[in-house]
């Protein structure tokens, strides 16, 4: 079942795209929120819908659909500088952005350009895969740029804190 895409809230009207829609524009959808950890850290949201048709390869069928793409960065709410933020709740907003449609197929990609594979700081992406009936479906290997994470298998995962106190 979907998440509730009303579990996070941005600072304003902003409303988070619904990608089961026809009608969303291959324009990159930005929100602006507040982190909820008490300091003073921005989240800005980049999500885009892009098409993708995959050729069939040895072993891989052909596939083709449109990928989602969100993009967390964390600076700073005063000087825009690039500030970190545990990965938690930038995985909170691309969890629900994903839930209009299905979030159980949504990956981690990490640090990187989601095209390149290239690292990239401050920023943390996010995948989701539609076929052509805008529904969920597995990375197609063709597309893979860099190495995906499901985002369900990482919810289960603990954290590790290393003290640093000796």
């Amino acid at each position: 079942m979907p998440a509730d895409p009303g579990s996070v809230h941005a600072d304003s009207d902003q409303a988070l795209p619904h990608l089961a829609t026809d009608d969303v524009s291959a324009d990159s959808h930005i929100i602006t929120a507040a982190a909820r950890t008490g300091t003073d850290i921005e989240l800005q949201i980049h999500t885009s819908i892009a098409p993708f048709d995959a050729a069939a390869e040895p072993w891989f069928p052909a596939a083709t659909g449109f990928t989602v793409t969100v993009i967390v960065y964390t600076v700073d709410a005063q000087t825009g500088e690039p500030r970190y933020l545990p990965p938690a709740e930038p995985a909170e907003w691309a969890r629900t952005i994903f839930s209009t449609v299905d979030a159980a197929h949504g990956y981690f990609l990490g640090a990187v350009d989601p095209a390149t594979g290239v690292h990239r700081s401050n920023q943390l992406a996010y995948r989701l895969y539609l076929d052509s009936n805008r529904r969920a479906i597995p990375v197609p290997r063709q597309v893979v740029t860099c190495p995906h994470y499901l985002l369900p298998v990482l919810d289960g995962r603990a954290e590790v804190t290393i003290d640093t106190t000796a």
